[in-house]
């Protein structure tokens, strides 16, 4: 598994899109999928840093993505 680590939300909206676009669904099939709007989606994906975490991670779960939270400086293990 690719594992990406993500600064700010541009970078977290990056992953989201290439993961969209590796399961060869529209943004309409994507939110459907994961039971929110378009419009949510397209601003999620387009790294907009106010959205809701709740449905955030709604979307994540769908796309079968996960986020891990680490401590800065620490080594993967």
């Amino acid at each position: 598994m690719n594992e990406h680590l993500s600064h700010n939300p541009a970078e977290i909206g990056k992953v989201i899109l290439q993961r969209r676009q590796e399961m060869k669904l529209t943004q309409a099939e994507a939110a459907a999928l994961c039971k929110v709007g378009i419009r949510f989606l397209s601003e999620l994906e387009n790294g907009k840093p106010t959205l809701h975490l709740g449905k955030v991670m709604q979307v994540l779960r769908a796309f079968g993505l996960l986020i891990i939270l680490k401590r800065k400086g620490m080594s993967h293990e």
